[in-house]
């Protein structure tokens, strides 16, 4: 009877061959939105390697994004002229299986667990690359990004490995294809366009991704805004949403946590998370879990110990309204139309609010300044950045915002001579009717954020005197 249990939860235990983020057809559907852009030509892609490491595996974005397949040195084929696919992986590995479990292998269990027609052994590729002589073939031009990494990221850890005389080896991307050419006679060309604009306007099905990524983000720093108090380091912030994100099955961070405190949040990635939290200081909080291969990025500020000074509530209380005329100017259509509206309507909260601090005056007036000029420039991005498999999501030139599409404001407001730096940042979904504000739940307005601090944290060191009646919570 032992014996028979543990076999039975054995079986339960398995991990899956496939991912269960998306089902198959979604991949399906990406590959043959890609070979309606080839034509005749053939997609050839290779997937991230296993680490050096004892670390959980994770497969690089763009791979991803077209297969769903999470076995390390893949290699996927998308022949635009057959209208079919082909994946190559390595073939079983029982001695690892009877350590780490089993990995999906090739043969026709794999075919229709994956929507892909032919699943063949990787040794295979070598021999098959031999018939694309002549092709057209697209392949990522970009150096792979994997778990918190970005594009923006990629590119300048590719400048600086260029530029050391001690680092010169040639990327994946371009050894790949310098080993392809060697096989058959080809012509190569970038994919990462095609994908890029194909991941610009999420489906349904990732807006629900991105969704519980946010919901998952909200509720870590929800949780450390409950427990903070003065006397905490930024760590232990830190280390509560770490727990949150962990306990609701995230795979992974979306980038490294930003909790600074006081004259730290001048530093926009500070990252170091080591100070001492002192009464009367802000803390600026902005950080978000890979969930599922999908991103968000959430930054909420607060005082440590629960109260606004009447200067910080000046201050922030200002950043906020002028934040939101940002936020519900969003709807789909030109951006240069979008950006006229939201000056006026800063100018207009500017005109209409009594400071007693002229810095907090001056600050909010170059806040507006800044937008005037963007404006000006008509420059799409002056918004905020993309996000989706990655924070900083991939982007095409575009001059509109459409519906699916998923970003970010995250304007700052400054003191540079005090090193005062106020800084919100939502995710925001274009609908066709506006916008619907993914992050909401997560309070912005000084006297939402004060009651929420007044609730007990499940991390908090010493009860509070003024918190509401309930139970701790757990995240």
């Amino acid at each position: 009877m032992l014996f028979l249990l543990g076999a039975a939860g054995a079986l339960q235990a398995q991990p899956p061959l496939f991912t269960d983020a998306l089902p198959k057809e979604e991949f399906a559907a990406r590959r043959a939105r890609v070979m309606e852009q080839i034509g005749d030509a053939v997609v050839v892609v290779q997937g991230t390697t296993e680490t050096s490491s004892y670390e959980k595996f994770r497969q690089s974005n763009q791979f991803f994004y077209l297969s769903g397949i999470e076995v390390p040195r893949a290699i996927l084929v998308i022949d635009g002229r057959t209208k079919s696919s082909a994946l190559y992986i390595a073939p079983r590995d029982e001695r690892m299986e009877r350590s780490e479990g089993p990995l999906l292998a090739p043969g026709s269990d794999a075919e229709k667990l994956t929507g892909i027609e032919r699943v063949l052994p990787r040794e295979q590729f070598a021999a098959d690359a031999k018939t694309l002589d002549g092709r057209v073939v697209y392949t990522t031009f970009r150096g792979e990004t994997v778990g918190a990494g970005t594009p923006d990221r990629e590119a300048s850890h590719k400048r600086a490995r260029e530029a050391d005389p001690w680092d010169q080896m040639p990327s994946r991307e371009d050894w790949f294809m310098k080993k392809l050419g060697a096989q058959a006679k080809v012509e190569f060309r970038n994919l990462d366009p095609i994908l890029d604009a194909m991941r610009m306007i999420k489906s349904p099905r990732e807006i629900a991704l991105i969704r519980e990524s946010t919901r998952i983000a909200g509720q870590g720093l929800m949780e450390a805004m409950r427990s903070a108090e003065p006397g905490m380091y930024e760590y232990e912030l830190e280390a509560i949403a770490d727990y949150v994100f962990k306990k609701n099955n995230a795979q992974g961070i979306a980038y490294f946590a930003l909790v600074a405190a006081g004259r730290n949040a001048s530093w926009p990635h500070y990252h170091a998370s080591q100070a001492l939290i002192r009464d009367g200081d802000l803390v600026l909080f902005d950080y978000a879990p890979d969930y599922k291969y999908y991103a968000s990025d959430v930054t909420r500020m607060f005082p440590i110990n629960g109260r606004f000074t009447a200067d910080q509530r000046e201050l922030y209380g200002t950043y906020v309204r002028l934040y939101n005329a940002i936020m519900t100017s969003v709807r789909p259509g030109k951006v240069s139309a979008i950006m006229p509206e939201i000056v006026k309507k800063m100018d207009a909260i500017v005109a209409s609010t009594t400071f007693a601090n002229p810095k907090n005056r001056d600050a909010a007036t170059r806040f507006v300044e800044g937008y005037r000029t963007r404006a000006q420039a008509g420059n799409a991005t002056s918004l905020g950045h993309m996000v989706g498999m990655e924070v900083h999501d991939v982007t095409v030139p575009f001059d509109e915002l459409k519906p699916g599409m998923i970003f970010t404001i995250e304007p700052a407001m400054t003191i540079p001579d005090d090193r005062v730096y106020i800084r919100l940042e939502d995710v925001l979904l274009v609908t066709p009717a506006g916008y619907e504000n993914l992050s909401a739940f997560a309070p912005i307005e000084p006297d939402a954020v004060e009651t929420l601090m007044a609730e007990h944290g499940f991390a908090e060191k010493r009860s509070k005197p003024t918190a509401a009646v309930r139970e701790p919570r757990e995240p």
